[in-house]
Formats: C-alpha cells, structure tokens, sequence
C-alpha cells in the first residue's frame, strides 16, 4: 500500500489485516518501488498524487520487469490520471473517497483471477485459444495476437476482450463485462469499463490504425465485429 496520506496508510492497512492480508506501507513512490522491486508482494494499491515519486513513475518503473497487479487510488477529477493509469499497465482504479470494502473486494477480485491464469498457464489446454477473424487469444498463455502481432494487455483488458470476442456480433451490456472482467457481486461503475474498452482500443490501433472492431452501442454496451 503506496500512498502519502498517513490517515489512508493506517486505516486501510488496519482494514486489509483485518481480512488476513499482510500490508507492507509506503508513504512515497521511491520507498515502496525498492521494496516491491525485492519480490515477494502479491498486489500493489498506489495513490497517483504523491510527492518525490508519483504513482505514475513508480508504476512506469515497476512495468520495466513486472506484471504485478497494480490498483490506482485516483481523485474524483482525475480521469485523464485514471487513463494515463491504465495506459501505463494498470489493471483497476478506485475513486476517493472510496469503500474500505469495495476496495477489499476488488483486490480479491484482481488476486482471484491472477491466480486463475497463473494456474492455467501450467496446463495444457491448446483447443482453448480463440480465433476470430485476424484476433487471436490464447488466454492459458495471457497472449493476444491482432493481424500477426502481439498486444501487451492487461488481465482486465484481457478479459474483456475474450467476453466481446466470445460471441461476435452480439451486444454484450457494461454489466455483462463487469461481471466477465471482476466477477459478480463487484461493484464497478460503467466509467471504468468505458476507460478500459478506450485503453484497449488505442493499444489494437497502436498496432493497426484501422482498428474499428470494438463498437459502442451508446446507452447499452459494446460489441465485437469479426474481420
């Protein structure tokens, strides 16, 4: 737990012990990227705003040589730090003043399902990839491949693109995709899916401008065209 506000620190990591979590405290970027850059740390939670190192930094320097889940801490009016935040390799945000135990069930969501994939991943599954179209995904090995080449995605992005490439063609609701990327009974607002469906398309077009398989069906959700 990564963030310069003293009263966060105690609260939340009195609320984390209390659920059987073990918390290591940081209250700035640069202590806590040397501790966590030592290993042994399941998830990070990291305030963007901090002195000396922001959150920003340190996660920059964390996605150099790890994909440990990582979940911002982001005021109400910082949606262009919550983009940036996903650009960078951040797998979820959560908006102060926030939930102790919203905050709860989505670390065990994101922990749930890292840990899925990592059991996965020594299996041998090689009729679970799916093909659709130029698209690609091999989810026991976490791999996403458009036209030939290979995006870096997130769990969430990844999860949310095996939901859309499911069933192409079908309108898939925001809910829908909550539940297919944390899992029912997580409370997620519909800004977050709309900020990861923004990352994921800016990552299919940094590969291919022409990107445009990703529709919005304003007001209901989003679907994925074959092609």
């Amino acid at each position: 737990l990564v963030d310069d506000d003293r009263n966060i620190l105690t609260s939340v990591s009195m609320a984390l012990e209390s659920e059987g979590f073990k918390v290591l405290k940081f209250a700035d970027g640069s202590q806590g990227l040397r501790e966590i850059s030592e290993g042994g740390v399941d998830l990070v939670v990291l305030d963007i705003k901090m002195p000396r190192m922001d959150g920003l930094e340190m996660l920059r320097h964390l996605r150099k040589k790890s994909a440990i889940p990582v979940i911002f801490l982001t005021s109400k009016d910082d949606e262009d730090d919550e983009l940036l935040g996903l650009q960078m390799g951040a797998d979820d945000y959560i908006t102060k003043p926030f939930s102790q135990r919203l905050l709860i069930e989505r670390i065990r969501a994101l922990l749930r399902r890292t840990a899925e994939r990592e059991d996965a991943a020594g299996k041998d599954h090689s009729d679970d990839a799916v093909v659709r179209g130029s698209l690609v995904l091999d989810p026991i090995r976490h791999l996403c491949v458009w036209k030939e080449k290979e995006l870096d995605l997130t769990v969430t992005e990844f999860l949310l693109i095996e939901s859309l490439a499911q069933r192409p063609g079908h309108v898939k609701t925001r809910d829908q995709l909550i539940n297919a990327a944390y899992g029912e009974h997580i409370y997620v607002d519909d800004r977050t899916i709309d900020s990861h469906v923004k990352r994921l398309r800016k990552k299919f077009r940094e590969v291919d401008p022409d990107f445009a398989q990703i529709e919005t069906l304003y007001g209901v959700g989003y679907k994925f065209k074959e092609g």
